[in-house]
């Protein structure tokens, strides 16, 4: 990357037509661009400060004097969008968070795990285990069958069996009720 020596020639090379050159231009006075504006702004709107002064150096570059030194002439089109990004900075108003922020209740969510925990102890470990790989988990039933040894046809009936289980408890603690 160049320090800004031979931007110059390559801004005169651009102006004459090479597109190579140009696109060379404007890749290192991206990185450059990115890290004067990392120094002047919050980090959030760095980039597209960049962004901008290289679309406003693209508009301007018609402007732009071989004979005369580049730097300058960059710095001058950074420190104008810089200029231009604070006062939009300080025409946006900022939010103010409120001394309390409104948390959604997780209570039912949790109640529902420790549920689901309990009426899944209450089943034999086979049956448990392909419900948890299958229903929770999203395994296929070739691969809770590869997991844990059984056949897929018995994949299938524990599941049947142990879901036909959790209804029944349900049922029964919904009539205690």
């Amino acid at each position: 990357m160049s320090d800004g020596g031979d931007w110059g020639a390559l801004m005169a090379a651009a102006q004459a037509g090479n597109g190579g050159a140009y696109r060379r231009l404007l890749a290192e006075l991206d990185i450059w661009l990115v890290r004067y504006y990392a120094r002047r702004l919050p980090a959030a709107v760095a980039d597209d400060a960049a962004q901008e002064a290289l679309i406003a150096i693209h508009a301007k570059r018609h402007t732009y004097d071989p004979a005369r030194p580049f730097k300058p002439w960059l710095v001058a089109i950074a420190r104008y969008k810089w200029i231009d990004r604070l006062r939009t900075m300080a025409r946006q108003p900022e939010t103010e968070l409120p001394d309390t922020l409104a948390v959604s209740d997780h209570e039912q969510g949790v109640v529902g795990a420790i549920v689901l925990a309990e009426l899944l102890a209450s089943l034999k470990s086979a049956q448990r285990e392909v419900i948890r790989l299958v229903k929770l988990d999203g395994l296929s039933i070739a691969e809770a069958a590869a997991r844990t040894g059984q056949s897929e046809s018995l994949v299938k009936v524990n599941i049947h069996r142990g879901l036909a289980k959790l209804a029944r408890i349900v049922e029964e603690r919904g009539d205690a009720e």
